[in-house]
């Protein structure tokens, strides 16, 4: 989750009012720890992306407070009001937070899109433009998705899908007009074992049976010549149409 100086942040999603509550008065934030994002040790701040329940602020990410301690406790301690939620006895992560702050600038979603964790810091919170901007996965996703923006093509990255009853979280989807690209960008270990070549073909069939398109960019091609690759991009993306702006 770290990169460079950056100091680490994470945004979370709210969909209940009540837990919105427990954010803005008793400031805390619970995450499940079976689903708690790798590094969540060492994150500094946490914002918010708030849901259609919340009006004007729907689809956005609009506060933000600093992490003072994390502890782990039972659900049915976090909440003793819902003592028979079948998950009562489940173990989460308590984030006690500090003062609960208003961004300089809302950050909202392009498009609709499913949220659970995104790994940030607290520079690109100050700064983004969009949601897409928060991201922090890897340098090479860094470089193709930045350089991807420059040009005018709007990527939505780590974008989850469910195609055949199975999900996939797309590195980057460019939706046209004529259909719908999935970028990925392979690091050194893509090529790491058959096991693992052999679903990602597995994976790539059904997306591309349900209809996707697939470019697939290894980093080493994505650093060393990353014009090229937009190239590509912007072509399959000619040839679908061009980018579905709707």
């Amino acid at each position: 989750m770290v990169f460079g100086r950056e100091t680490p942040a994470l945004v979370g999603i709210v969909t209940r009012k009540k837990d919105w509550e427990f954010v803005r008065s008793a400031r805390w934030y619970r995450i499940p720890v079976r689903t708690a994002p790798e590094g969540l040790e060492k994150v500094r701040y946490l914002a918010f992306y708030q849901n259609r329940l919340f009006g004007d602020e729907k689809w956005t990410v609009t506060w933000c407070a600093g992490v003072l301690a994390i502890a782990k406790l039972k659900r049915r301690d976090l909440l003793p009001d819902e003592p028979e939620h079948p998950r009562a006895g489940a173990e989460y992560y308590k984030l006690e937070l500090g003062e609960l702050k208003r961004l300089p600038n809302p950050i909202p979603s392009r498009r609709w899109r499913r949220i659970v964790f995104i790994p940030t810091s607290l520079e690109r919170l100050l700064r983004a433009g969009e949601i897409n901007d928060l991201f922090r996965v890897s340098p090479i996703e860094e470089r193709l998705y930045f350089t991807l923006k420059d040009t005018g093509l709007p990527a939505e990255r780590q974008f989850f899908v469910r195609e055949e009853g199975t999900g996939f979280m797309l590195d980057m989807a460019v939706f046209c007009r004529d259909g719908s690209l999935d970028i990925e960008c392979d690091g050194d270990a893509y090529h790491s074992g058959r096991d693992k070549a052999e679903a990602d073909r597995e994976r790539d069939n059904k997306l591309a049976t349900a209809g996707w398109r697939i470019l697939r960019f290894s980093g080493r091609t994505i650093m060393g010549d990353t014009d090229k690759c937009v190239e590509r991009v912007t072509r399959a993306v000619r040839r679908l149409g061009g980018v579905d702006c709707g």
